[in-house]
């Protein structure tokens, strides 16, 4: 929507001392005729915004500013906020404040988003901020990061050209071209270690919009059919709704489809012996696989 893409327009524009309308437009997937009319319009709103031309040229909010009130309403300003301060929990050297001066020069404005609290730091946050720190930086500079991944298949070095950092699936992921395998791939911070900015630069490929939709980083579709114990009700509500499951004298039966098997196996395991998987067969018995070799931890 056009409003979303001016507000984060804007939120750019607080952030950064200058930048160039070819990397607006390559950011918000438009066209650089889009990024002059949305330009225009930011400055019909009020807001001095300053346009050079050169090598060192770029698009620029006057030094000093502070965003009128009657720009944004109520509604907008909050979630602007609420927005800034949750990606202020992951980042390194947070502009927070700074941004907040020149958009809410009082505390009645700020007031606002005190209803909603965003943290997507996590338990990891001290590492995950200076990760995200160092890939923020491959990113603007165009640098290819180098680290160690760590996943079901074992581990390995990786060297990946970023694009962008992620947040899906409950979970931060780097986006970018492996230059190990080849190909576009999404890499989840929590696996990635020994994170080091590299020397080598790249020039930014094509992305196919196959490749490009996080949905499809998990292709291969499974379905289950998992009975729990009724005790179990408010985490099933809590994971997939109100009415997700079948209520019957034996419990809850409820059909899954998914895709991340390591998510859905770890998800029911948690559930312990509350949780009983009916089929397909060939799941069944990899839990019952799974259920031995436990029990054959605790024998004593």
């Amino acid at each position: 929507m056009k409003l979303d893409r001016l507000i984060g327009i804007l939120t750019i524009l607080l952030q950064n001392k200058k930048i160039t309308a070819p990397e607006l437009a390559r950011r918000f997937e438009v066209s650089r005729r889009t990024i002059q009319r949305d330009i225009d319009s930011l400055s019909m709103a009020g807001i001095p915004i300053t346009a050079t031309r050169g090598g060192d040229g770029g698009i620029a909010i006057m030094d000093g500013y502070k965003i009128s009130h009657g720009v944004l309403t109520a509604e907008e300003m909050q979630t602007l906020i609420a927005a800034l301060k949750g990606f202020a929990s992951v980042s390194k050297r947070s502009d927070f404040e700074r941004v907040m001066a020149k958009i809410a020069p009082d505390n009645a404005v700020v007031s606002l988003a005190e209803g909603i609290v965003i943290d997507l730091a996590g338990f990891s946050g001290d590492s995950l901020a200076e990760k995200i720190a160092i890939i923020r930086r491959a990113i603007n500079e165009n640098r290819a990061i180098a680290f160690d991944y760590y996943s079901a298949k074992g581990e390995s070095r990786r060297e990946v050209e970023p694009y962008c950092i992620e947040f899906r699936w409950s979970a931060w992921y780097v986006f970018g071209w492996c230059r190990t395998q080849m190909d576009f791939r999404r890499f989840k911070l929590n696996r990635l270690w020994e994170l080091a900015l590299t020397d080598a630069r790249f020039t930014r490929r094509a992305v196919p919009e196959e490749r490009a939709r996080a949905e499809d980083a998990f292709s291969e579709q499974h379905t289950m059919c998992v009975r729990f114990d009724k005790s179990a009700r408010f985490r099933l509500i809590e994971g997939y709704g109100l009415r997700c499951y079948e209520e019957t004298e034996d419990g809850l039966l409820l059909s899954l489809n998914y895709s991340n098997k390591d998510y859905i196996y770890g998800w029911i395991l948690g559930f312990g012996d509350a949780a009983e998987v009916l089929s397909p067969p060939e799941t069944r018995a990899a839990f019952a696989e799974i259920a031995k070799n436990m029990a054959k931890r605790y024998r004593t």
